[in-house]
């Protein structure tokens, strides 16, 4: 009787333990409704192997400050591919939560699967966040200015995330993170090796050149879209980090179509002259069809402007 007693009692404490992250939910092919069946948390902080990370340069997103964290199953690690790109092996995920000071508005879930990575927005609602797949519009106020903050419908992360035909991550690549942040993935069993190639600076940084930093900006806010396999190949501007031909990152390009995105300029980027580059002029807008970045804002990123026209202003 003792006995039973004793297994009764263990199993009613292993019944009550926590359990970790849901491997099977990453894996399968369900979507999940709340952001707590992953399991990636408890009690606000991250399960084991649950890594917190940052970016070197952020995508601008209406000032929204970010927590981002990722996940590797037990056993498994990331590889470094040896071009910048970090290949995560399946059934990782990477989580983004996206808010204001005191308020969490959206938690975005990347998951690696057999079939290829999946892309869902969670919406929160005091303390649970709710799968919204059609995304949403929240009324917020945002350095005293009102806007209607967009959560992204489960298309939209497609459009944004889509290289070469495939949903791929964006912005954990080795030359966005810092070189501790990597070591620190090494020591913890996630990352194979720590690459040590060069890194992005970051956008704020006033001691970096102004050409880098306007770059690096470019590349983080742009070039997911603007690359030779992007979403945006056809438009022949090219805005990532490694690409080496001036004219296809706008220096001199006339534009393949002018339509009124280009408030009737010549060139992408007219050096020397800001207010002549359809590049600026389309990141200063808010107006649908003229901003760019066509998702992911409502306002303009004023510091983000100034930086890429003092990049032009600098051209000879």
């Amino acid at each position: 009787m003792r006995l039973l007693a004793c297994l009764a009692g263990w199993m009613l404490l292993a019944s009550a333990a926590p359990p970790g992250v849901n491997d099977a939910l990453i894996l399968g092919d369900t979507l999940p409704p709340k952001l707590s069946d992953f399991g990636f948390f408890r009690d606000g902080k991250p399960r084991p192997r649950v890594h917190p990370y940052t970016l070197n340069t952020p995508l601008f997103s209406d000032y929204a400050e970010k927590e981002r964290f990722l996940y590797v199953p037990a056993s498994k690690t990331i590889t470094y591919r040896g071009d910048g790109l970090l290949d995560f092996p399946i059934g990782s995920a990477l989580i983004k939560t996206f808010g204001y000071p005191g308020r969490k508005l959206e938690t975005r879930v990347l998951m690696r699967r057999a079939s290829g990575w999946v892309a869902l927005p969670y919406v929160w609602n005091g303390n649970e966040a709710e799968l919204r797949r059609g995304g949403t519009r929240i009324p917020v106020e945002v350095h005293g200015q009102p806007i209607s903050y967009a959560v992204p419908n489960q298309n939209q992360c497609k459009e944004c995330h889509q290289l070469a035909g495939s949903i791929e991550p964006i912005g954990p690549k080795a030359r966005n993170l810092a070189q501790p942040l990597l070591d620190d993935l090494v020591k913890a069993g996630l990352l194979d090796r720590a690459p040590a190639g060069p890194k992005l600076p970051r956008w704020d940084d006033l001691q970096a050149p102004v050409a880098a930093r306007a770059r690096a900006y470019l590349d983080v806010n742009c070039g997911h879209c603007h690359n030779r396999a992007g979403a945006a190949s056809n438009s022949g501007l090219y805005l990532t980090w490694e690409e080496a031909d001036p004219v296809a990152r706008g220096i001199g390009k006339t534009p393949v179509a002018a339509g009124r995105g280009s408030g009737g300029l010549e060139v992408a980027i007219a050096p020397g002259k800001p207010d002549l580059s359809i590049l600026l002029y389309r990141m200063n807008s808010t107006e649908p069809g003229v901003a760019m970045p066509e998702l992911g804002r409502s306002m303009v990123h004023q510091e983000g402007v100034a930086l890429v026209r003092d990049y032009i202003a600098g051209m000879k």
